[in-house]
């Protein structure tokens, strides 16, 4: 499966950039025998997913989705938010603890190992079909290995990170308020093309049912739905003696997870045990979901401010005395909109109660004094525009209408940043939204001016004096660059890491010469077309004297790099984690500065294969082993480096 979920990858990002984006990763050749070994690999396991691109599922659009009854009702689960019920409701047996993924859940139906049926829970007693768009997510398996009939259950879900890059696409009026939201307009959409841009993801949690196959435990169950190749729910087996041990480590997991999940799920482990239960008249007696309990604070609210962020929406943020909930300081939460705002009544002076959502989140629970007393600004705060009040579907915003507002910059600053360009430690998208806002940065030059603000860094939640001294030093150092990390930090449409060393090595690392390139010059460069040259020289010449700023800030260095052809012709995949390499990007740099090429899947070109684990059994491994590639480790590489 995860050799299969590797060529998808490859084979998916290949085709994005020959029909998209006009450009060739690999060759038609390459990409024939990946295909090949996919399709092999597919006819052997019997498992086809949704994402393969040896599938076109097609989109049929719906006037409406149709309606159909669950052969069952399908109940809720009880709840508790204390732990120790938690335990006492396991008693002597074993469990599964799991994660209680929050989207739609959704009921998938197989015959003779293909997907008949995608049903939506609905009301737990009748449920939306919606069997196109589940042939559209981004993981399901349109055919499996068993042949019976086949019934589970599983949760849609977007991933926090999917769901911001989804936002960021949509109009004001159109945004989505979390993942779950998301998720539910994506996977009940007339149209399954648009459920396919969205990924959606399945996760499976219960097998309903396997004709012909008993299992005994839970446990079974989910084992046989990973090899059928679903993707199953992270669990684990508890019993009463380590099920509180088990909860903490979840506890402290949440808040690495890029899915969202609002509490664990506790299942009997034993299959006819938790069946002999029977079930009340809403609840199922073999399981019970556990919520997080929030700890509440009061404490009082000191100031109102106001955050323009990338979508010219300028939320209200509440600021109020430190208090300590789950284990942290916490001193300010959202307020989301100006309709939630007015409706807390929220007030400077007010007595509030403050609780963090899912453990994570500080939200505002209540309001004890409501006195309403708080002035929506009539200007941005970054940009001084004059802000608009917008009212839609009941939900009041302030927004900012200036297109050229900084606060819109953010994925701007944030490529400058980036590891590839200027590479400046301790910036992360959130600290610069936060100096954004906060009237710091304006421009890219800004960047290096950001020590007159010490006063206020050193006291920004979650900064410090030693937090400030390290991106000082970050920045001192950031400021001795090289042509190409600069001229790909600008951001110029169709320049990449890799045009920008080729524009850079053309012009012999002189800037003068880059900034001054003709459309013929450019067209002459491997990898430059005429769009690309246009929209260069364009760059150039609305954004010069910005460019001219920042070089007055920095140090570049514009010597010619000498190049060591000592593995031309030779070519290199990397796989797993290194040792002695930052990441896998710093190695690429070394090996192509000495002649070799870099790719990103093992095939007959490769010369060898990088793996500190040569004894995997991962995919590539194999792979290298069947065409009789090398595999070496990271210390030999460095040796044949001169390292």
């Amino acid at each position: 499966m995860e050799r299969m979920k590797e060529l998808i990858d490859i084979l998916n990002q290949a085709s994005k950039a020959y029909y998209q984006d006009a450009s060739e990763i690999m060759s038609n050749y390459e990409y024939d025998k990946l295909y090949d070994e996919l399709l092999a690999l597919e006819k052997e396991t019997g498992i086809v997913l949704a994402s393969s691109p040896t599938q076109n599922v097609g989109y049929q659009i719906l006037s409406q989705l149709p309606k159909e009854a669950h052969p069952s009702k399908m109940l809720s689960l009880d709840k508790t938010k204390e732990r120790d019920v938690l335990r006492d409701w396991l008693k002597d047996e074993e469990g599964i603890l799991s994660w209680k993924l929050d989207g739609l859940t959704i009921v998938l139906t197989y015959e003779e190992g293909r997907l008949v049926k995608g049903l939506t829970r609905g009301n737990g007693e009748i449920g939306e079909v919606i069997t196109p768009n589940v042939k559209n997510f981004s993981n399901v398996p349109l055919t499996v290995p068993f042949k019976g009939r086949l019934v589970l259950r599983g949760e849609a879900i977007i991933t926090y990170s999917d769901f911001e890059k989804i936002n960021d696409e949509l109009g004001l009026d159109a945004k989505y308020k979390n993942p779950r939201n998301l998720c539910s307009g994506s996977v009940r959409q007339l149209n399954p093309e648009v459920t396919r841009k969205r990924n959606v993801h399945f996760i499976a949690f219960t097998l309903v049912e396997s004709e012909g196959r008993e299992f005994k435990t839970r446990k079974e169950q989910l084992d046989f739905l990973k090899s059928q190749g679903f993707d199953v729910v992270e669990g684990k087996l508890v019993n009463r003696d380590n099920i509180l041990d088990e909860i903490n480590w979840f506890s402290e997991k949440i808040e690495q997870n890029d899915f969202p999940s609002d509490g664990l799920v506790l299942t009997y482990d034993d299959i006819a045990y938790g069946r002999s239960l029977g079930t009340t008249a809403k609840f199922p007696r073999d399981a019970i979901a556990f919520k997080w309990k929030d700890e509440m604070a009061k404490t009082t609210l000191r100031e109102i401010e106001w955050s323009p962020s990338r979508t010219g929406l300028i939320n209200p943020v509440a600021i109020f005395d430190p208090v300590e909930l789950e284990g942290t300081t916490v001193t300010r939460a959202s307020v989301h909109n100006i309709s939630v705002m007015e409706g807390l009544k929220l007030g400077i002076g007010d007595t509030i109660t403050v609780y963090k959502a899912n453990m994570i989140i500080p939200q505002i629970e209540e309001n004890l004094t409501c006195s309403g007393k708080v002035n929506i600004p009539s200007v941005c705060p970054v940009c001084g525009e004059k802000t608009v009040l917008k009212n839609e579907n009941g939900v009041k915003t302030l927004v900012c209408p200036n297109e050229g507002c900084p606060a819109k910059d953010i994925k701007l600053f944030t490529l400058f940043v980036s590891r590839d360009a200027l590479n400046i430690d301790g910036l992360s998208e959130a600290t610069l939204e936060k100096f954004i806002e906060k009237g710091f940065l304006k421009e890219l030059p800004d960047l290096f001016k950001l020590d007159r603000f010490k006063d206020e860094i050193v006291n920004m939640e979650g900064f410090g004096e030693k937090s400030y001294t390290n991106l000082i030093s970050a920045l001192r150092e950031a400021k001795n660059t090289v042509p190409e990390r600069l001229l790909y930090g600008l951001g110029i449409t169709g320049i990449g890491k890799a045009n920008a060393r080729l524009i850079a090595g053309y012009c012999h690392n002189r800037w003068d010469k880059i900034e001054s390139l003709t459309r013929e010059e450019l067209l002459e460069i491997e990898g430059v077309g005429e769009i690309l040259a246009d929209s260069f020289l364009e760059y150039f010449k609305e954004k010069k004297d910005l460019v001219h700023k920042i070089l007055d800030e920095i140090n570049l260095d514009e010597s010619e790099e000498e190049k060591e052809d000592t593995l031309a012709g030779m070519t290199f995949v990397i796989t797993g984690s290194l040792n002695h390499y930052e990441n896998r990007d710093q190695l690429k740099e070394e090996l192509e500065r000495k002649g070799a090429k870099v790719a990103s899947s093992v095939s007959a070109k490769t010369t060898y294969l990088v793996n500190n684990d040569i004894l995997s059994t991962s995919g590539k491994n194999k792979k290298a082993k069947e065409l009789g590639i090398e595999i070496i480790s990271e210390d030999t590489l460095m040796d044949m480096l001169g390292n």
